[in-house]
């Protein structure tokens, strides 16, 4: 659950997930303990057929096996969800940016409106008293 929140809040440092995956294991392999010990008084008040020897250290080994592939899965499922989690923030910076470049568009739009807008109130107009002939040649019909 730790591990989880961790990622899940955005931290991504290698070092502090492989320390959490670290005190994972320690936490797993106490539990077991504990439970072997009660498996191991049950044991003891009846006792086995079968050698008590030869299952356990099968059983040792697989179940050693076992919370090695676990603690691999878990591994990935972490980098699986820092991924998601790299991605969603690249996700979310495009649209920021996407956002803050049609925000400037938009400024520039208005900008070059009012530009227009004011070259055309100040422009020059010639009277048709300063100029009252055609300049150029009739044009043709």
């Amino acid at each position: 659950a730790l591990r989880v929140s961790y990622l899940r809040s955005g931290g991504h440092d290698p070092a502090i997930l492989d320390q959490l995956l670290h005190l994972q294991l320690e936490a797993t392999v106490l539990e077991q303990g504990t439970a072997g010990l009660r498996r191991g008084r049950r044991m003891a008040e009846a006792p086995p057929a079968v050698p008590a020897e030869a299952p356990v250290t099968g059983t040792h080994s697989l179940d050693a096996a076992l919370l090695a592939v676990e603690l691999e899965n878990r591994r990935l499922e972490d980098e699986l969800l820092a991924l998601k989690v790299r991605r969603e923030r690249r996700a979310d910076a495009g649209s920021r940016a996407a956002q803050r470049h049609t925000q400037e568009l938009a400024r520039l739009r208005a900008e070059v409106g009012m530009l227009r807008c004011h070259a055309e109130q100040t422009r020059p107009w010639l009277h048709p008293s300063v100029c009252p002939y055609p300049i150029g040649p009739p044009l043709p019909p």
